[in-house]
């Protein structure tokens, strides 16, 4: 993104003379995706423009990462002989009592409410097909994330810790460093089958408020925090025939 700023003209003074100026050598274009002015704001938040700024790719990589997902299959071929059993098998076995899988049914259990069942439905209707993966403990907000796989595509759910309330979110959460807040985001600009774009959301005690979401013509990939208002994340979008990424900063928080 270019931007400039124009002072006001300058104007002769009485008895002062006036002093050529000294020529400008031409300035150097930015790179093309720095000069894409639809990527360098989210203005559809309600009373706010949010601008997206350019950051610096190191200071990126030393913030904290999020949570890093298991490795998924690459290719419907990989997906065929990809044994998800056993790697959920690997995690059950750190996630402590509150968390077990009996056949089809993965058992959660809350400190506050009822043990809650999710059970795995393999069937061929793609209406009724659905299978539960418990991914993480989270503690920072008191949640378990688990992947929910449907006959075509999926999604991630929050599952509360103390109340058993589920949350359906975009994808595993980014937490603020004090715990009061957590983005979403999501990146599929090529295929354009799951929505792009952020979510933010709040942190409140057992509730979990979604504050506002946004589906945009670029994707966000890996948000990290910079501080509890700020997140840099990968802004993934579709340039010239290909997918190109940029780093970039976002106030997210007022």
């Amino acid at each position: 993104m270019s931007c400039s700023f124009r002072g006001p003209t300058e104007r002769s003074q009485p008895g002062v003379p006036m002093v050529a100026p000294t020529p400008r050598l031409p300035r150097p274009l930015p790179p093309r995706i720095y000069r894409l002015g639809h990527l360098d704001t989210l203005v559809q938040v309600p009373g706010r423009v949010l601008p997206i700024h350019q950051a610096s790719r190191g200071v990126y990589e030393r913030l904290p990462k999020p949570l890093v997902l298991p490795a998924t299959p690459a290719s419907a071929e990989e997906e065929e002989t990809f044994d998800f059993a056993a790697e959920e098998r690997q995690r059950l076995r750190t996630a402590g009592k509150t968390v077990r899988r009996s056949g089809n049914t993965l058992w959660l259990y809350p400190s506050k409410a009822k043990p809650l069942q999710l059970r795995n439905n393999p069937a061929e209707n793609p209406d009724t097909n659905v299978g539960y993966e418990y991914l993480s403990s989270l503690p920072a907000i008191h949640q378990w994330l688990v992947a929910v796989h449907l006959y075509e595509g999926g999604y991630f759910m929050l599952v509360d810790q103390r109340t058993g309330r589920r949350t359906r979110v975009w994808s595993p959460p980014a937490i603020a460093p004090d715990g009061r807040h957590f983005v979403c985001g999501n990146s599929d600009v090529l295929a354009r089958y799951e929505p792009s774009g952020l979510q933010l959301w709040s942190v409140e005690g057992s509730t979990l408020r979604l504050l506002w979401e946004r589906q945009t013509e670029w994707g966000c990939t890996q948000p990290r925090w910079l501080d509890n208002k700020t997140i840099l994340f990968e802004q993934d979008f579709f340039d010239n025939g290909d997918v190109d990424t940029r780093v970039v900063r976002l106030t997210v928080v007022p």
